[in-house]
């Protein structure tokens, strides 16, 4: 039986936190950032929890099924 491969382009967005939940980064920081406030820029830095409908997808993405 081969090895169970996990999904390259999974490990290189997302991350599988401490208690099981899948960190992502947020988006809309990458460009047409003049218009944008100092406290927006702020919040968006760091990484979320992936919304519940597609954690288990990504999960399993990055478990290599």
């Amino acid at each position: 039986m081969p090895k169970m491969k996990t999904k390259k382009c999974a490990t290189k967005r997302m991350k599988m936190s401490a208690t099981g939940k899948v960190m992502r980064s947020q988006g809309g920081k990458a460009h047409l950032n003049n218009g944008k406030t100092r406290s927006r820029k702020r919040n968006l830095r760091g990484r979320t929890t992936t919304d519940s409908t597609v954690t288990k997808t990504y999960a399993r993405a990055l478990q290599g099924r």
